[in-house]
């Protein structure tokens, strides 16, 4: 009796895990040769190269203004 226990067991989980095993889902399906790839359902946004900040580069063309320019003699009142 033991033995035919153990048999039904055995089967049923053989049954279950062939059940497990053919509802998940695959890696990626199948194409065939020289297709095209498929595209996701949201595509991701493209990433923007960053921009410099304009402050800075105000800030940069204002010291070489002032570096140009020949010192001033002070107005006289």
């Amino acid at each position: 009796m033991k033995n035919v226990f153990s048999t039904i067991v055995a089967a049923l989980v053989a049954v279950s895990f062939a059940g497990i095993v053919c509802a998940a889902e695959p890696a990626a399906p199948a194409m065939p040769a020289g297709h095209p790839p498929v595209a996701d359902k949201a595509p991701a946004k493209a990433a923007k190269p960053a921009k410099k900040a304009k402050k800075a580069k105000k800030a940069k063309k204002a010291a070489v203004k002032e570096e140009a320019k020949p010192a001033e003699a002070p107005a006289a009142k």
